[in-house]
């Protein structure tokens, strides 16, 4: 491999601490119904921080070799399109992500249900490989979802109910209402984050006929769709913390509302693909920082 930077670049750091975010929230939730362990917890985080890194490489070799990553596009320059990484090197190591994620996911089903929960580890098996193939299949392969408008989909079902409420089966082998309502929220706010990204490359996914919402929608309607997602997660979780009132630690997370209403002031004024680069790095984190909120405002007690 060549020098290490362009691996950095291309493993998209910033995107790890979104694809944590509902293994935190799964736990806190798990931790304040009286169940925890440090190596369900530890091996969750590696699990989904070695997927997110292995989609993030995989969407670097597709959206090139699709032609998505071109030089209209705005953002960070891609590894394999600005050629410090091969096409054949990046494929060699989509190949060893895909071994580390598997042993870490076998660890993780292992540690959490051992030999004595056989149809959990089964069910957890075939979870792992659909996550396996969303990783992948985002802008690779011959028909990739994420060319289909099927992005927003798999995030929301990924990032934000299968991440939230699989974290907390998990440690305590149910399904418990009690994270519904945070798991649909998360997964709106996932969302958000890939129609900002899409509005950005709103212009030059549909020159090279990568269809996403954004695409399908238009700029104008994209932004409304882009409200929707992200007051309809600040709306949900309103209505949970009520609902699910304990103390006043639970509104903590209004705290992380302050960003978000300025991110959607933002967008509202948004009008150059730059604008809306921009405000990743603000979504992302606000996003962060409202899971870090509302689950240890469930666990001060």
């Amino acid at each position: 491999m060549k020098e290490i930077k362009p691996w950095l670049s291309a493993m998209r750091l910033r995107t790890l601490p979104l694809s944590v975010s509902g293994i935190i929230l799964g736990t806190c939730f798990a931790h304040y119904n009286g169940h925890f362990s440090w190596w369900v917890s530890s091996l969750a985080i590696i699990t989904a921080i070695s997927l997110q890194i292995l989609s993030n490489l995989a969407n670097d070799y597709g959206d090139t070799i699709n032609g998505a990553d071109n030089d209209e596009r705005v953002g960070p320059q891609r590894a394999v399109q600005s050629g410090k990484i091969s096409p054949e090197e990046m494929l060699d190591a989509i190949k060893f992500n895909i071994v580390i994620v598997i042993i870490f996911t076998l660890a993780l089903i292992w540690a959490a249900f051992g030999s004595t929960e056989f149809l959990f580890l089964l069910l957890f098996l075939f979870l792992g490989g659909l996550a396996l193939y969303a990783a992948l299949n985002y802008t690779m392969g011959d028909s990739p979802y994420g060319y289909r408008a099927l992005g927003d989909i798999f995030v929301f079902v990924f990032f934000g109910l299968v991440s939230t409420i699989g974290s907390y089966f998990l440690y305590t082998h149910k399904v418990d209402h009690l994270v519904i309502l945070p798991a649909l929220a998360l997964g709106l706010l996932s969302v958000g984050v890939l129609n900002l990204n899409n509005m950005r490359d709103l212009e030059a996914d549909a020159n090279v006929g990568k269809v996403t919402i954004a695409v399908k929608l238009g700029i104008k309607r994209a932004k409304q769709y882009h409200y929707f997602l992200i007051i309809g997660a600040m709306l949900i979780t309103v209505v949970f913390s009520i609902l699910y009132y304990v103390e006043p630690y639970n509104f903590m997370y209004l705290l992380a509302f302050i960003p978000l209403i300025k991110h959607v002031k933002k967008i509202q004024a948004a009008n150059s693909p730059d604008d809306f680069d921009s405000q990743l790095k603000v979504l992302s984190l606000s996003t962060f920082v409202f899971v870090l909120l509302l689950g240890i405002g469930y666990i001060l007690y």
